[in-house]
């Protein structure tokens, strides 16, 4: 049977290919879920057979042996709108399916109704994985899709599994009993809980699907050649090197003879030749020869693959799509996929170690997950490891990230032990918003570090797939990304390691206080300046003298971290001068007598020892700056006490640690403090309102209602609209947008258009005196550098005199757009607004108004929605936010008022998403009150929001 055939749109015009999708299922598997058509018909009679009898007789409430002509007629032929049919597929065959039929008020089958009579059957051999509550998603999906609001089921009590999948659904949801059946009625909005479970279940089947490719039974390696120095030979010698004696490792070449081993392995001309079964295979054969070998992985029962092989959407459009159909085709024999392009994968688990990658060694035990998109940054990676004795838990460089991605790793390590903290490099996003999600989920137990490449051009490494969403990723959208998440970002490798290292072998700081204690008056100089610089706050240091001795070091150390005003210790350390260590012979510090000598003092290392113990009793983050001694380190090393060979590298390492600790508490805080409060004055109803009939008058479309969604070539041209990402952006007049903005409680200054000097005088007497005049044109809106604002107008005479004046400067007072405003309280310049970036969602910003703070990038940003805490720290993290609190003895401002306006703005964007951005500039903030003074609103078609459907997996 060809697949292909039951999903051909020319044989089937109406067929809703973008129901389609790969999912995972709870054991880690893939299945494949689609609507069925009448070329099922084969596919259906074959499923329905491998169905047990008591399973049928839950499904029909009779015993049902076999499927009549009719029955297969019915349950294949659908109208994709009142009648309804999905399959769950794997390697070409149904495990599953689940249909609804449109119902009435009264029970029978209707056109217009909004209920759904709702069935599923699970072959009994798939049931446990999953499969129900996956289909029952996608299925409540497109119900809403089709205008249907409420799914009915009927279910005897026998068959306790199916009423589990509807009782953990989540949904709103009615129960009762009647004549020995369960019915049950359920709402398909979504609810909290409902997308708790969804996303719940979704971490269990991405964290499961890596365990599997870190833990085979048993490995292949598709490719090996007799050369010894091929890829394919040299991961067969990688992975023999490293799986234990219970997991059997096979060799698969093609052209092998009969009886070839290499490497004490016999060889095999096919996977399919392999006795016993096959958990993982790592192919690199050439790209040509790849499809005929994943054929084979797929019929052998291979769970994951590891493809070194290049050639795919690195090389341009075909090799894109190559890699599609690499992905398509494993994933429909339910396999993962790393790669292609990839490095490979490592796990150092005692138990299950393997080293499936180019790498020629496994790295040692340890606590650090690591993830990266290039294979030379993850040989730099594993290098960088090694040199600073430095441990693994797991490792995986992806290459093109087809399929299994940065995020699966994430829901991996979340429920790893024996990863303490993530490093990762990233060159893309391929799902920005579950990026988000997820790690901001695992930072508040474990740090994630993160290297973000591309951070200035924004261009994408050749190979990587990303929505047409996530390819312009603005860095600032990426750092509030990052920061709301609870990610460290870092800049350079180095850095990357030099902050894991410490989140990973001390505690992280109480706060920001920082006591400087060493034998070096300079170097404890430079030490507290770096600090100073990184916003953080040190003592004035100790200096031991150069003739410090290791005693001295320990009583300097214990008084510091005994210190209750002291949250973290930084020691500085040279060569104690006097010493032979300071012999300086042929451009390096030496002993006269030993070349070696100098690039060690015992007695440091034995005090920094045992301050190390006792910073570990007390809490408190214990590290070493130093110079010239760099065995130094090696001597702490079984102390866990990091050690720097510069002051600012251990300073940046700190801030790091001081501002995810800072967030970690922060975040606790906000899950029993922080809140989006109930404000008043909000008309969400009005505002939908208004922003549909903007959008119905300016693009003939609105937000597709239930009565419209029948009409299917309405529905498929609403589609189209929906999922251009963010549409044609509409910039509503200033009238409109005004009273959008009122709706929400969001007052903005009326302005009055001043052609002339009668209608201005004429405005001003209606807004009443003091009025300032300004231009509004796009080239001069927000440029009083230019002058063309007048303020302080407090009489007609004024008034004539400042229209004049701007007409004549400014080419004329209609091109100029010139308007009369009632004049604002005096206060600080602010500006508000929020953007909705099609693979991020909403965000919200503030900064303060004005050319300085534009050029000096003086912005922050928040992720809608925002919390109280969330606009609290928003408006304090510029760096010109002193301005706000009354700096240099100036009055300070109403930031309760700015704070409300910041929630204002980020409920508006967050309960009507087709508004695409606000934009408040400026809103005068005063002593008491604020006036916005300009808003400009744009609006565009309701993008799809990915992240808020059934779970599926991506198809870049």
């Amino acid at each position: 049977m060809d697949d292909s055939a039951a999903t051909n749109p020319e044989q089937h015009p109406d067929y809703p290919q973008h129901w389609e999708a790969d999912i995972l299922l709870r054991d880690g598997g893939t299945a494949r879920i689609r609507p069925i058509t009448p070329a099922d018909a084969g596919r259906l009679v074959e499923f329905y057979e491998q169905v047990s009898d008591q399973s049928k007789y839950f499904r029909f409430f009779a015993p049902y042996p076999r499927l009549s002509d009719k029955d297969v007629r019915r349950f294949t032929h659908h109208d994709f709108v009142n009648r309804v049919g999905l399959a769950v597929v794997v390697r070409d065959r149904f495990i599953a399916t689940v249909r609804y039929d449109r119902i009435d008020a009264e029970g029978r089958p209707s056109a217009t109704g909004t209920d759904a009579e709702v069935a599923f059957l699970v072959q009994d051999a798939h049931q446990g994985r999953g499969v129900a509550s996956a289909l029952l998603e996608h299925i409540a999906a497109v119900a809403q899709e089709r205008g249907i609001r409420r799914f009915q089921a009927e279910v005897l009590p026998q068959n306790r599994k199916m009423v589990k999948v509807f009782t953990d659904a989540g949904y709103t949801q009615h129960r009762s009993f009647a004549d020995g059946v369960v019915h049950l009625e359920f709402d398909l909005e979504q609810t909290d809980r409902s997308l708790a479970v969804m996303r719940a279940r979704e971490h269990r089947a991405e964290a499961r699907s890596v365990q599997r490719l870190l833990t085979p039974r048993s490995v292949a390696v598709i490719g090996v050649s007799r050369t010894p120095q091929t890829v394919g030979r040299a991961i067969l010698r990688d992975v023999l090197g490293s799986a234990p004696a219970e997991c059997p490792v096979y060799a698969v070449n093609r052209n092998a003879l009969p009886g070839t081993e290499l490497d004490g392995v016999p060889v095999h001309r096919s996977i399919l030749d392999i006795p016993g079964p096959v958990d993982l295979a790592v192919i690199a054969v050439p790209e040509g020869a790849v499809p005929a070998a994943v054929a084979e992985c797929g019929a052998h029962g291979v769970q994951g693959l590891v493809v070194v092989t290049a050639g795919y959407a690195e090389t341009g459009p075909e090799g894109r799509d190559r890699q599609r159909a690499l992905v398509r085709q494993a994933r429909a024999a339910g396999m993962r996929v790393i790669g292609p392009n990839a490095f490979g994968l490592i796990n150092t688990d005692p138990a299950n170690p393997l080293n499936a990658s180019l790498a020629p060694r496994l790295p040692g035990r340890g606590g650090f997950g690591i993830f990266c998109q290039s294979g030379a940054i993850g040989v730099a990676l594993l290098e960088a490891a090694h040199r600073r004795g430095l441990g693994v838990s797991s490792f995986a460089s992806v290459g093109n990230r087809a399929d299994v991605s940065g995020n699966d790793f994430l829901q991996y390590w979340a429920e790893d032990d024996a990863t303490q903290v993530v490093l990762l490099y990233l060159e893309s996003f391929g799902n920005p918003r579950k990026f988000t999600r997820i790690a901001r989920r695992l930072a508040a137990a474990k740090p994630v570090v993160v290297v973000k490449g591309a951070r200035h051009t924004g261009s994408l490494p050749p190979g990587h797939a990303v929505p047409a969403t996530a390819t312009g990723l603005r860095d600032a959208t990426v750092d509030a990304l990052f920061e709301q998440a609870g990610v460290t970002r870092v800049a350079t490798i180095t850095e990357l390691y030099d902050t894991g290292e410490l989140l990973a072998l001390q505690p992280l700081p109480a706060g920001d206080r920082v006591a400087v204690v060493g034998n070096s008056d300079s170097l404890g100089l430079l030490t507290y300046d770096a600090l100073l610089s990184a916003g953080l706050r040190p003592r004035t240091p100790v200096d031991l003298t150069t003739a410090a001795t290791g005693e001295n070091f320990r009583i300097a150390l214990d008084v510091a971290l005994a210190d209750p005003a002291v949250d973290a210790v930084i020691a500085v350390a040279i060569p104690p001068i006097g010493t032979s260590a300071h012999a300086f012979m042929g451009g390096r510090l030496t002993g006269d007598d030993d070349p070696a000598m100098g690039s060690d003092d015992p007695e440091i290392a034995a005090a920094l020892l045992e301050a190390g113990r006792r910073a570990e009793e007390v809490g408190k983050p214990l590290l070493l700056a130093h110079l010239a001694l760099t065995d130094l380190p090696a001597r702490l090393r079984p102390g866990g006490i990091p050690a720097y060979p510069a002051p600012e590298r251990a300073v940046h390492a700190l801030a790091h640690a001081v501002h995810y600790a800072q967030w970690r508490r922060r975040t606790a805080e906000a899950e029993e403090t922080a809140r989006v409060p109930e404000l008043d004055r909000i008309d969400e109803p009005g505002a939908r309102a208004l922003v549909a009939a903007a959008l119905s008058a300016r693009t003939g479309t609105s937000r597709p209602s239930p009565a419209t969604t029948l009409d299917r070539d309405a529905t498929r041209r609403s589609s189209l609209l929906r999922t251009r990402p963010g549409g044609a952006r509409i910039t509503l007049p200033d009238a409109e947008a005004r009273e959008l903005l009122a709706r929400y409680g969001i007052d903005v200054s009326p302005t009055l258009p001043a052609p002339d000097e009668e209608t201005a005088v004429a405005a001003a007497a209606s807004l009443g005196y003091p009025v300032a005049l300004k231009a509004t044109a796009p080239h001069l809106r927000h440029r009083p550098d230019l002058g063309s604002v007048r303020l302080d107008l407090t009489g007609e005479p004024g008034l004539r005199r400042a229209h004049r004046e701007l007409d004549a400067l400014l080419g004329g007072a209609a091109p100029a757009e010139l308007v009369v405003q009632r004049l604002a309280p005096r206060g600080v310049d602010t500006v508000i607004g929020a953007t909705v970036d099609p693979a991020v969602g909403a965000i919200l910003s503030f900064g303060l108004a004005g050319a300085p703070a534009e050029l000096l990038g003086d912005t922050a940003h928040r992720l809608v929605p925002a919390t109280d805490q969330d606009v609290a720290g928003l408006i304090r993290e510029v760096r010109a936010a002193p301005l706000l609190f009354g700096w240099r003895g100036a009055e300070a401002v109403d930031t309760g008022a700015l704070e409300e306006l910041l929630l204002r703005v980020s409920q508006l964007v967050d309960d009507v998403p087709e508004i695409a951005s606000v934009d408040l500039e400026p809103v005068v903030v005063a002593p008491h009150g604020l006036a916005i003074l300009g808003a400009r609103v744009r609006v565009a078609p309701l993008p799809v929001r990915s992240d808020l459907g059934p779970r599926a997996m991506s198809t870049l």
